[in-house]
């Protein structure tokens, strides 16, 4: 486990929790030994069934972080995770077929083929068999051959609604893991894209903000500039104000030259 501390502790939290498990089934299965009574069988088996599925699907759990974890890891430490995962997928697969034994023979007790019958029977025939002739022996052989036919079937049709109920949990469960891997791969494009467009939407606020600057010192600027042309052109004299390039100054002030002779004369 301390291994698998180093690589995820999502890794190591999944190992301890499938190690805990497969002790349990360990256990529960030694106990099913020393249980004689069905019923009580019966129930410890459900429990033990119980925990098969919560341990299947922490090992798939397991594998799923094993493939997010693919790029980061090198070739030997993959190698060494899946060989844990197949460890874990073997050991599990024991237990199932153990708990497969289990419950057949558990049916071949409830059905009690021959036991059932053959006690009752054979008390009647230990005191009535003196009396009996041979057709009535004949018939009674017959009856017996047929309840034990009708027993048969009956564990035939339990044998195969058994076998359709699993092959139909197997189905759904197919379908179910591969209708959670399309939302997983959903989810990862749908988070890309938020991802892309907050990109993107940073970098527009940038242009913007830096559109706006320029903006307002373009402003200042023509603000600016208008008021140099209005005082110039309110007072053309002042010297503290300097001219603008590209506008003429103020022409003088001309004075005609019968302006002149008047005033020698």
């Amino acid at each position: 486990m301390d291994d698998l501390s180093a690589i995820s502790e999502e890794l190591a939290e999944l190992d301890g929790q499938i190690s805990d498990i497969l002790r349990a089934l360990a256990n529960g299965f030694q106990k099913l030994d020393k249980i004689k009574d069905a019923n009580r069988q019966s129930r410890q088996l459900e429990e033990l069934t119980d925990k098969m599925r919560e341990c299947k699907r922490l090992i798939k759990e397991f594998d799923r972080e094993i493939k997010g974890l693919e790029g980061r890891n090198d070739a030997e430490t993959g190698r060494m995770l899946n060989e844990k995962k197949q460890s874990m997928i073997k050991e599990l697969n024991s237990y199932v077929a153990l708990k497969k034994r289990y419950t057949t023979n558990l049916e071949n007790k409830r059905v009690d083929l021959f036991d059932g019958p053959s006690e009752g029977i054979g008390e009647d025939n230990g005191l009535l068999a003196s009396s009996m002739t041979n057709q009535q022996l004949m018939d009674n052989g017959n009856q017996m051959m047929d309840e034990t036919d009708q027993a048969i079937e009956r564990s035939k049709k339990t044998v195969q609604d058994t076998v359709n109920v699993g092959t139909d949990t197997a189905a759904a469960l197919k379908a179910q893991t591969e209708q959670m891997s399309r939302i997983v791969n959903e989810l990862d494009s749908i988070h890309f894209s938020i991802k892309k467009a907050s990109q993107l939407v940073k970098e527009i606020g940038r242009q913007v903000a830096t559109d706006r600057c320029i903006m307002a010192l373009l402003v200042l600027i023509v603000i600016g500039v208008i008021a140099i042309i209005i005082v110039k052109i309110v007072h053309p004299n002042n010297k503290d104000i300097r001219d603008i390039p590209g506008l003429a100054p103020p022409a003088p002030t001309r004075k005609l030259l019968w302006d002149i002779h008047e005033d020698r004369w």
